[in-house]
């Protein structure tokens, strides 16, 4: 099944251009990415299946921690780096975000946004919340981070990082109103300022 950000992503993609995918799972996004169109695509995974499950699919993958930095790549070494759901597992939010803008001319940075009406009313019941976009329950969760739309854009301007575009889904369809409160999937095209 396709991820409802996998398109919205793509789209702000050009053809033919050099894309890293930072903490790229099983590949499902790079494979997804080539149908739509040309493109010379990496990866960057730390779990050994997802690497294995990206080298059986015929994708470029490095196997690496983000947590470590991204020293093996330079200054502008890509046109796109993709950190697609990812951002809310890292310890290291402001490195991972300066060495992404350092590596790439543009970056997409999507996470699930906790500040949804619906996250809200599970914490304000008592409860963490539990959904399509934060699956996971409290004691078994990758992520180790949670935000909000506000927040990211606040730690954008603080870090001072471009925000070029946004796209705030729920349900796989954009949310215009009130965004921080309806979305549940936050998608920022970001660069240096």
């Amino acid at each position: 099944m396709i991820r409802s950000d996998f398109q919205a992503i793509a789209k702000w993609i050009a053809p033919n251009s050099q894309v890293l995918d930072l903490g790229c799972g099983d590949g499902s996004f790079l494979e997804y990415l080539q149908e739509q169109k040309p493109v010379h695509a990496y990866g960057v995974e730390i779990d050994d299946s997802r690497v294995l499950s990206c080298v059986h699919k015929g994708l470029n993958v490095i196997q690496q921690d983000l947590e470590g930095g991204l020293a093996l790549f330079e200054n502008d070494s890509f046109d796109t780096v993709v950190l697609s759901q990812t951002l809310q597992t890292i310890h290291q939010t402001e490195k991972i975000l300066r060495e992404v803008v350092r590596v790439g001319k543009e970056s997409i940075i999507s996470f699930p946004n906790f500040g949804h009406w619906s996250h809200r009313l599970a914490v304000g019941l008592g409860h963490m919340p539990v959904s399509k976009s934060l699956p996971y329950q409290w004691y078994n969760t990758p992520n180790v981070r949670v935000l909000t739309v506000a927040d990211f854009e606040k730690l954008a301007s603080n870090l001072g990082l471009k925000v070029i575009d946004q796209c705030i889904l729920h349900d796989g369809r954009e949310v215009t109103l009130l965004p921080n409160l309806f979305g549940s999937l936050a998608l920022f095209r970001i660069s240096r300022a």
